[in-house]
């Protein structure tokens, strides 16, 4: 028997009625095999990382209790955004349909070509911290820092 791991899923869209999309892919979420969501953040709204010509984003975060693996975990992520029009334009922080980004997997810190846990912008990004924390308000990351303690640096809009 497999064990149950713990993920915490990072949600975004700026596209083709964002709130849909993520209200959208939180169902899929839901739907996934061996996977259950046990937590869900409201909406938050968040300016683009990117070029300012872009509509503003709708993020949330989902907890997950998973038996996938990091890998297979990313691939079923990977799958959603297709479904849901995703296209990857190699653009860095461009508009998107969908972004769904594992955050943290258990407290493992993980560095592969393809995957890096916890998600390399975690640490500075209001828009993930803040629904983070409406989810897991003790929630400690895996370099020791407590996501409250980093939230002192922001403040935030909910949609």
């Amino acid at each position: 028997m497999k064990n149950k791991h713990t993920a915490y899923i990072g949600i975004g869209s700026n596209l083709n009625e964002p709130i849909q999309q993520v209200e959208l892919a939180l169902i899929e979420l839901q739907n996934l095999v061996d996977t259950s969501l046990v937590k869900r953040s409201t909406l938050y709204r968040s300016f683009p990382l990117g070029s300012a010509n872009q509509p503003d984003y709708i993020n949330a975060v989902a907890v997950l209790n998973t038996d996938l693996s990091t890998i297979e975990l990313l691939n079923q992520l990977q799958a959603i955004e297709n479904k849901q029009g995703r296209v990857r334009s190699g653009e860095k922080w461009g508009p998107r349909t969908l972004d769904l980004d594992i955050l943290l997997y258990d407290n493992q810190q993980i560095e592969t070509e393809r995957l890096s846990i916890p998600h390399p912008g975690i640490y500075e990004r209001a828009f993930v911290l803040y629904p983070l924390y409406e989810c897991v308000p003790d929630l400690i990351l895996p370099n020791g820092q407590k996501v409250y303690d980093l939230l002192k640096q922001f403040t935030s809009t909910k949609s």
